[in-house]
């Protein structure tokens, strides 16, 4: 079926629907990764959002839930070159055609997302609507023009859990062809309770590889009661929107500051440089892909990183308190920071990777090693 992208500043392009017919809404952003869509659907962090990737070819080896971020896709929508129709591995379940469907979620392919992703880097991320109910292009590019932009509004809350959970699920191994459960004993050294801002499974999985015991919390529990379970640290998530939207989460992280280790991802990184007294801005089109270089200030080796962020950290309002770990060498935004004397750290990229180098999870051992360091 025809379907239509228009964005708001008059954009339009024309292509064919698949997975789910009807109309659909969101910021327009792209993703440079060449493997790893059906992470990238269920990661939570791009609800709100419709997704271009770069890579012509999608849909070649299928869903299968056992790499899902997430119970379900977040995404308002899906925007490729082409869907490949016959899905090719030993692991595929179904095709990406029958899981975007099965979830209501519109793709639309056969359009040039080259001319799209040069688009959004020269004008900047921006709303527009897919539809394959109307070829009415004044009306849907009104339609964008109306919708509210990610600036000012709190997305955690649809994302986040509504009751809190224990997590004691590892890595994916290759041997067992399935995922494997190494539930981590009660008597782990490291119990973390993680604030769910739109949490990554993987991320999860890998502080249970680093030897923690897991619980995952809503993002509005108080400060207290988390404290009230005496964990031996806090992971602060990551999570879609503005991270100065979620007021709730920047009270408990204040509150949490230097009574317990801290190690933000992402949003989590965001909001805790804003507890810290930092502020965040949009950037233009965001960093969205596994080829994000970043410099370790310290080492000044490079690390390849995957990376899922629309907003970022002002350097010049960073308190002196606070030292800048890495920077992004694309555009030199900050990519890391370390507090001077609390046992404080966070990172605007994603360690845990899935879709992405692994080139930065040695930061699960260094939290670890932080929270031994301040027993």
């Amino acid at each position: 079926m025809k379907a239509i992208l228009a964005l708001a500043d008059g954009r339009i392009f024309e292509g064919t629907s698949f997975g789910a017919q009807g109309e659909a809404d969101g910021e327009v952003v792209f993703n440079t990764s060449m493997t790893g869509y059906q992470e990238i659907l269920t990661d939570p962090s791009y609800f709100g959002q419709m997704v271009v990737m770069t890579y012509p070819l999608i849909g070649n080896y299928g869903v299968n839930s056992e790499d899902f971020e997430s119970e379900r896709p977040h995404l308002s929508a899906f925007i490729i070159k082409e869907l490949s129709a016959i899905p090719s591995n030993w692991r595929s379940q179904e095709s990406l055609h029958d899981f975007l469907a099965q979830h209501g979620i519109i793709g639309i392919q056969g359009i040039d997302t080259r001319a799209l992703t040069r688009h959004i880097r020269n004008t900047g991320a921006q709303q527009a609507v897919i539809s394959t109910k109307s070829t009415d292009r004044k009306k849907l590019v009104a339609q964008a023009n109306l919708l509210p932009s990610l600036e000012g509004r709190d997305l955690v809350k649809e994302v986040t859990c509504k009751e809190s959970y224990e997590w004691c699920e590892g890595e994916w191994e290759l041997n067992n062809g399935k995922t494997a459960f190494k539930g981590t004993p009660m008597s782990s050294n490291y119990f973390i309770v993680a604030y769910d801002f739109g949490i990554k499974r993987n991320i999860l999985r890998k502080l249970v590889q680093a030897g923690c015991r897991v619980k995952v919390v809503p993002a509005s529990m108080p400060a207290k009661d988390v404290l009230a379970m005496n964990p031996s640290g806090i992971f602060l998530s990551n999570g879609p929107g503005d991270p100065a939207a979620v007021e709730y989460a920047l009270k408990n992280v204040k509150y949490l500051i230097g009574k317990i280790p801290i190690f933000g991802i992402c949003l989590g990184h965001q909001i805790l440089s804003l507890a810290l007294g930092a502020r965040t801005y949009k950037l233009k089109f965001g960093h969205h892909g596994g080829n994000q270089p970043i410099i370790n200030l310290k080492s000044s080796s490079v690390e390849i990183t995957a990376q899922n962020h629309g907003f970022a950290v002002n350097a010049t309002s960073l308190s002196s308190d606070c030292e800048i770990t890495s920077t992004n060498l694309n555009d030199n935004t900050i990519e890391g920071i370390r507090h001077k004397s609390l046992p404080i750290l966070s990172v605007q990229y994603h360690p845990e990777a899935s879709p992405g180098p692994h080139d930065s999870s040695h930061l699960f051992k260094e939290f670890t090693e932080l929270i031994d360091i301040n027993k």
